[in-house]
């Protein structure tokens, strides 16, 4: 007992511990995620066989670029951890697979072997690797249960300084850009926002909820749906266009006028 009540106050003693008390959380962390790893995949693929099809498709179309294990390389990241929303998000945009390395991924039609089976299975098996957000259920993107009112004040706090007020996109540093809204779902909206491709930040549930996603989903499609009662809209970029057409447009007519008076004064003369 003597050797024990020693060895407990020994300076060291609470150290030893706490690294075992963190060992111990660890270790049955890892249980539950290992545990959890199946019905994760399962609920984002539909079924646990897309795992295994999700993979042999992964081993043929993506692994020359994000390795054999998804681990990643020199010329593209690792996709643990990254869930099935990125993977949705990123192929049926056409953003992937990348036909040319550059600074952004462009949107572009699917490639011709894609499809939403496809997409699923390939979601299911990056899942798989480590968690990561899901593709989001039809309640989730329902603009119709979304407060518009509320989602413009959260996509005016958020997103207007690349995106613009209209969501029609602007340019970024180093040829990067926020694109256009327009030709996005309220899913692949969603899924942008908990994923953060490319230049995006990620804005988890902690900092904006789902329910305000659903709201700001709300703002977006019913903008985009609006009439641009002033006439020709000019892509909705915003004050720089509407200057640049009417200093064009003014300074022509000027000349035109000149060119016109001058051509009077001479026929008179």
């Amino acid at each position: 007992m003597t050797r024990i009540t020693a060895w407990r106050r020994h300076p060291l003693a609470r150290y030893a511990v706490l690294i075992l008390a963190l060992a111990l959380v660890g270790m049955v962390y890892a249980a539950f995620v290992q545990a959890g790893k199946p019905a994760d995949a399962a609920l984002a693929a539909g079924k646990v066989d897309d795992v295994a099809e999700g993979r042999s498709l992964f081993v043929k179309h993506c692994s020359s670029c994000h390795g054999m294990n998804a681990e990643g390389t020199k010329t593209a990241p690792t996709l643990v951890g990254v869930g099935a929303a990125a993977v949705d998000f990123q192929m049926s945009t056409g953003r992937m697979p990348a036909a040319n390395p550059g600074p952004q991924a462009p949107r572009k039609p699917m490639a011709p072997w894609v499809d939403e089976t496809k997409i699923r299975q390939i979601g299911a098996y990056v899942q798989s690797l480590g968690g990561g957000p899901q593709v989001p259920g039809q309640e989730q993107v329902d603009a119709k249960l979304g407060d518009a009112g509320k989602g413009g004040e959260l996509f005016r706090a958020n997103c207007i300084q690349c995106h613009n007020w209209a969501g029609a996109g602007g340019a970024l540093t180093q040829g990067k850009y926020a694109p256009n809204l327009n030709s996005a779902t309220p899913t692949q909206i969603y899924e942008a926002m908990v994923t953060g491709p490319q230049a995006m930040p990620v804005f988890n549930d902690t900092t904006i909820t789902p329910e305000e996603k659903r709201s700001m989903i709300a703002y977006i499609t019913q903008v985009r749906e609006q009439k641009d009662p002033g006439g020709f809209g000019l892509g909705r970029i915003g004050p720089v266009t509407e200057g640049l057409v009417a200093w064009i447009a003014g300074l022509s007519v000027l000349a035109l006028a000149a060119i016109w008076i001058t051509a009077k004064k001479r026929q008179k003369s």
